[in-house]
C-alpha cells in the first residue's frame, strides 16, 4: 500500500513538473533569424570571411556591460574563447542578471584596426568598466578587434 501511494505521488510530481514551463526566454532588439548559428571557433579561424556579414552565434554570457548593459561577452564552443556582442546605448540593454545565461545573438560581424595608442586607450576604458588596474604595458602594439554589431538577442 505504502509503494503503491509513493508510487503515484512520485508520479504525480513528475506529472506536474513535466507541466511547469521553463523559464520564458527574453527577446532583445530584433530577436535572431532562423538562420544556423556559426561557431564561435570557425568565426575566429577565419574572421576576415566574415567581415561584414550578418552572422548568428550561441554561447553563454560571460560578462555584461556593468555601466550601461550596452554589451556581453559570450563564451563559444573553444575554451577561453569569446567575442563581445556590442549593441547601440540605450536601444538595447542587457542586464546584469543575465550573466551566466545562454544566448543567441546576430549583429553584423566588424573589423577594427586600432593604433598602439587607440588600444591603449581601449584597454584603459575596459579596466575602468571593470574597476580594474590598468597597466599600459599590457598594451604591447597595435590591435585588431573583431566584434559584432548585435541587432537582437535571445536569452534562455
Amino acid at each position: 500500500m505504502k509503494t503503491t501511494l509513493r508510487a503515484t505521488l512520485a508520479a504525480a510530481l513528475l506529472a506536474a513538473l513535466a507541466a511547469t514551463p521553463a523559464a520564458a526566454a527574453t527577446k532583445y532588439g530584433k530577436g535572431v533569424s532562423e538562420a544556423a548559428p556559426v561557431k564561435l571557433s570557425e568565426l575566429m579561424a577565419n574572421p576576415d570571411a566574415y567581415v561584414g556579414k550578418v552572422v548568428k552565434v550561441e554561447g553563454l554570457i560571460t560578462e555584461v556591460c556593468a555601466k550601461r548593459g550596452c554589451w556581453i561577452n559570450v563564451a563559444g564552443d573553444v575554451e577561453f574563447q569569446t567575442i563581445r556582442i556590442k549593441v547601440e546605448d540605450g536601444v538595447i540593454v542587457f542586464p546584469m542578471t543575465d550573466k551566466g545565461k545562454k544566448v543567441v545573438a546576430e549583429g553584423t560581424f566588424k573589423k577594427t584596426e586600432l593604433t598602439k595608442e587607440q588600444a591603449i586607450a581601449k584597454a584603459k576604458h575596459e579596466c575602468e568598466e571593470k574597476g580594474t588596474k590598468f597597466d599600459p604595458a599590457s598594451v604591447t602594439g597595435p590591435a585588431t578587434v573583431y566584434q559584432i554589431q548585435g541587432t537582437g538577442a535571445v536569452v534562455e
